[in-house]
């Protein structure tokens, strides 16, 4: 058996109730850690930096805030692409405005002005839900949209809304080069998945739970609405808003409010649903499917095209990856709901019980 348990016996419940309760998990994920910070930097090109692990990376960490609202709390919102938004032109404005302000406390304040905005349009969720709170949340997007291209102070007089940043640094290192990049990034990631998960398994992600599967049920034992939707947005908000900040400053370096358009709010909810609703990992398996599925489809179709005699345009490449967007979903949404994660939970049960049938 490779996955064989017996013998790790649990004599304290804080044993019991740890993340990775089984060490094969723990061995795992502390390699595949080790493996990230090491091995990837030493042995990957700037290309795919560039064009594969810095995307995937922000836009796990984007996805996982997604998740703790849509997947965990149970509320739809449409609004993610505002809140990411706002997350880049606060820490923007917090950048360039305060002399000699660090990149990392500008990136926690452009989050912390993304939880105001997104406590603000999460308010209608006290009274409506379902379609009526994907509108109202529809809203913040549009909304962020006209304030960022009328207002000119946010984007610092800038006519056409884009401003840009230079001259990163953390803790006095310069950050320019892919790998610094993508260093950068992962520890964030890697900080706001570990307090993401504590979150989801203490006293408030159940209550978060406890709302989605039935908020009348959950009022009756004793469990505040307001509060539990209220919070559930301000900490994705925040989530997504740092992860909005950095996609300006990180991976953009230049942007415009059009980098922040309803298409990136459809895709992360994209990323949640084919990841898996309620699922930390799912955020993760969600935003590396979209990330590299274009990729491969950009490799693939011109390749198979070829075989053929035929040329492929990029128009009819991008058109194919919307149609295999919107399939998967179909097909995730009938076959598996709960998305990639549970799939991988299959399989680990299953390896848990081999060579055994039952």
């Amino acid at each position: 058996m490779f996955y064989r348990e017996n013998g790790q016996y649990k004599t304290t419940y804080r044993a019991d109730q740890q993340i990775f309760p089984i060490a094969q998990d723990r061995y795992a994920v502390l390699a595949l850690i080790a493996l990230a910070f090491v091995a990837v930097p030493l042995f990957s090109s700037d290309y795919m930096f560039r064009a594969i692990f810095i995307p995937f990376l922000i836009m796990a960490l984007a996805a996982l805030g997604v998740n703790v609202l849509v997947g965990y709390c149970g509320q739809i919102s449409l609004g993610s692409g505002a809140f990411m938004a706002v997350g880049a032109y606060a820490a923007f404005n917090f950048f360039v405005r305060v002399p000699n302000m660090p990149l990392i406390p500008a990136l926690i304040l452009g989050g912390l002005c993304a939880t105001a905005f997104g406590i603000l349009f999460g308010l209608p969720s006290l009274r409506v839900k379902g379609l009526y709170l994907a509108v109202a949340t529809l809203a913040a997007q549009f909304f962020s949209d006209w304030m960022f291209l009328r207002i000119k102070w946010f984007t610092n007089d800038s006519s056409s809304g884009s401003v840009s940043v230079n001259g990163l640094q953390v803790f006095g290192l310069p950050i320019e080069s892919p790998v610094s990049k993508y260093w950068l990034c992962l520890s964030v990631l890697a900080v706001m998945g570990l307090m993401a998960k504590n979150l989801v398994r203490s006293a408030i992600g159940r209550e978060w739970m406890a709302i989605r599967d039935m908020d009348v049920a959950a009022a009756v034992i004793g469990i505040r609405p307001m509060y539990a939707k209220l919070s559930a947005f301000a900490v994705s908000s925040f989530i997504i808003g740092v992860a909005g900040a950095m996609w300006g400053f990180v991976y953009l370096g230049a942007w415009e409010p059009a980098a922040f358009s309803v298409d990136i709010s459809f895709k992360l909810l994209f990323m949640v649903i084919i990841g898996g609703l309620g699922s930390i990992m799912g955020s993760f398996f969600g935003a590396a499917f979209i990330v590299v599925l274009p990729i491969l489809l950009n490799q693939f179709l011109p390749f198979a095209a070829g075989l053929f005699g035929m040329s492929v345009s990029t128009t009819v490449i991008s058109h194919t990856e919307l149609m295999v967007f919107g399939a998967l979903i179909v097909w995730f949404l009938i076959v598996e709901p709960h998305g990639l994660a549970k799939l991988w939970s299959i399989g680990k049960q299953k390896m848990r019980l081999w060579p055994f049938p039952h």
